[in-house]
């Protein structure tokens, strides 16, 4: 009794009695309980996580020293030996590249000829920079003839010279150019009707000669990084011997805006003409036009590997300030493109249209011999339609066709004035001998066919061809005057080795013009129809050396005196040699 008391004094021992003491009791309890069949039993509770459950994951962990693999120094021998080979190289050799001998190209050159009906020309091209910034040049042109026209019943001289300046300047984030000019251009009204029998001095104190000056002012700025990206900007004035005066600007911003990958690109224009003429040619009443058109041009651009359009509309606000009328136009410009083999076959097509505003030079452009008493008017031309298909049968021949379809409104027609004069009686100015052109206007619809084809002989040789064919449809008119159905063009350039030159062949089909004599009913007269032409031409040249160059020019080689307009035969055939010698300064 004595022994366990002391014993009990000592915790770590009286802790092991008591577990001793506890295990044997489960021992017997167990034995006692063995007979009893055990079951499974599964309690299932679900899950209910809440805030204090959640932990967080360390971005960067630490990591013991102990844990990091090290690497063993690997230690490597490559054991070499010889191995017999028969194999001899053959001793290279050097190729021989022929090149051709590239001319050296100059910044200027004078070129000068003369031909046969006393035909001189004389053109010339200088220009010079004082820094790597800036360019000015001046180029000059002369060219002028005599007479030559068969059978003709008065003088047939006429002239063409030709001055133009100009500046441009580059800088860090622009440049921009200004230019001016002046032209002078002189010919008779030599195309009197050959069925009127005129006195020989019938014309003695009249002056047939007309001259067109031109006075052109134009400058062109084009911005780096900016919204606004290009601005052109033109004025001329234009004048005759008959003191008929006109002034035309024409003002262009253009606007690019990013959108995504793709660009809407604008055109705002911003067109003034005015003008008058002393008289008219059924009275002596002043002619006076004056325009106001103010116009802006969106387009949506897209292309991608297969596939290029063009979305966009053209609009236009037009004032006519004598007429005080005002009208409004809108016209699709709608473009798209698909390849569809390759370069093989590629699909073209669209519909297009526009505002064409004619003008006193535009029209003496075309014809010269226009009395200075038009009526000036623009032209609506309110779609043009077309598809087509372009691309390459060969790697040397590409070609393009295209059907189109056109509604124009105000179309300008030239045709023949009324001859105020039976040969006998005197006429106020020199144009009213039925030598003379005016402007008719009427709505046509067109429908017709356009082909190029481009064939690559050689690297010396190129030959291609052209074909326009149009059928015209008017609705007031009984014919589209001076206007041919038909126009195509077959050409060649060659060159060898110093010889260079180009043949061009040209085919118009016959026209209408439509004549009244003095004093008859115009009911009565039948249209009068002008022949096709055929006229052929020649250049060929021979190089001297990098400066200096030889040139034969031959045009209407087949002789034919055909007429550019009713009573206005051309000459003969022309020859006119020259050479062309270019330097630096």
């Amino acid at each position: 009794m004595m022994l366990n008391i002391k014993l009990f004094h000592y915790p770590v021992i009286k802790n092991l009695f008591v577990s001793f003491i506890f295990m044997g009791s489960t021992l017997l309890v167990a034995q006692k309980k063995d007979t009893l069949n055990t079951q499974e039993i599964n309690i299932i509770k679900s899950y209910k996580p809440t805030v204090s459950d959640a932990f967080k994951i360390k971005i960067n962990p630490h990591l013991n020293a102990s844990d990091v693999i090290k690497k063993h120094p690997v230690n490597y021998r490559i054991f070499s030996f010889p191995v017999a080979s028969t194999f001899t190289p053959s001793k290279g050799k050097a190729k021989n590249i022929v090149r051709e001998p590239q001319p050296r190209l100059y910044d200027n050159y004078v070129s000068a000829g003369f031909g046969n009906y006393s035909s001189p020309l004389l053109e010339a091209y200088i220009h010079t920079q004082s820094n790597r910034d800036n360019d000015f040049g001046l180029f000059l042109k002369h060219n002028s003839s005599k007479d030559g026209v068969k059978n003709a019943l008065l003088e047939t001289p006429f002239s063409k010279s030709d001055i133009a300046l100009y500046y441009k300047q580059f800088d860090r984030d622009y440049d921009w150019k200004i230019d001016a000019g002046y032209q002078r251009k002189t010919h008779n009204f030599y195309g009197i009707p050959k069925d009127v029998n005129f006195d020989s001095n019938f014309f003695d104190n009249e002056d047939l000669t007309q001259a067109f000056n031109t006075i052109n002012l134009g400058g062109t700025l084009n911005l780096y990084d900016y919204f606004l990206t290009n601005v052109t900007a033109n004025f001329s004035n234009f004048s005759d011997a008959f003191d008929s005066s006109e002034m035309h600007v024409l003002i262009k911003p253009t606007i690019e805006l990013p959108i995504s990958n793709e660009l809407i690109n604008t055109v705002v224009s911003i067109e003034v003409l005015s003008g008058k003429f002393k008289k008219g040619y059924e009275n002596n009443q002043e002619i006076s036009h004056r325009f106001l058109n103010l116009g802006i041009n969106p387009n949506f651009e897209v292309r991608r590997d297969n596939l290029s359009f063009n979305l966009g509309v053209k609009t236009y606000y037009s004032m006519d300030l004598e007429r005080k009328e005002n009208k409004f136009y809108a016209y699709p410009n709608i473009t798209a493109s698909v390849r569809v083999m390759e370069d093989a076959l590629i699909i073209i097509g669209g519909v297009t249209g526009d505002l064409i505003q004619h003008s006193y030079q535009s029209f003496a452009h075309e014809n010269p011999w226009i009395s200075p008493t038009l009526n000036i008017l623009a032209s609506d031309n309110q779609y043009n339609g077309y598809i087509g298909a372009k691309g390459k049968l060969a790697s040397n021949i590409s070609y393009q066709g295209k059907v189109t379809y056109s509604n124009t409104k105000n179309k300008a027609l030239f045709i023949h004035q009324v001859i105020q004069t039976n040969a006998s009686l005197p006429i106020s100015d020199s144009y009213r001998a039925g030598n003379s052109f005016k402007v008719v206007y009427d709505d046509v619809k067109s429908i017709g066919f356009n082909g190029e084809i481009n064939f690559k002989a050689s690297k010396k040789i190129n030959i291609g061809g052209t074909l326009d064919y149009t059928n015209y449809t008017p609705t007031n008119l009984a014919e589209v005057w001076n206007t041919p159905a038909l126009k195509a063009t077959v050409f060649t350039n060659f060159q060898h080795q110093k010889w260079f030159g180009s043949a061009k062949l040209f085919y118009e089909s016959s026209k209408k013009d439509f004549v009244v004599p003095f004093g008859q009913n115009a009911s009565h007269i039948s249209p009068t129809e002008i022949d096709a032409f055929v006229d052929l031409n020649l250049n060929v040249g021979y190089i001297f050396s990098d400066r200096l160059t030889a040139f034969v020019k031959a045009n209407n080689l087949t002789n034919n005196h055909y007429q550019r307009f009713l009573n206005y035969q051309v000459q003969g055939t022309q020859f006119l040699g020259g050479l062309t010698y270019k330097f630096d300064l």
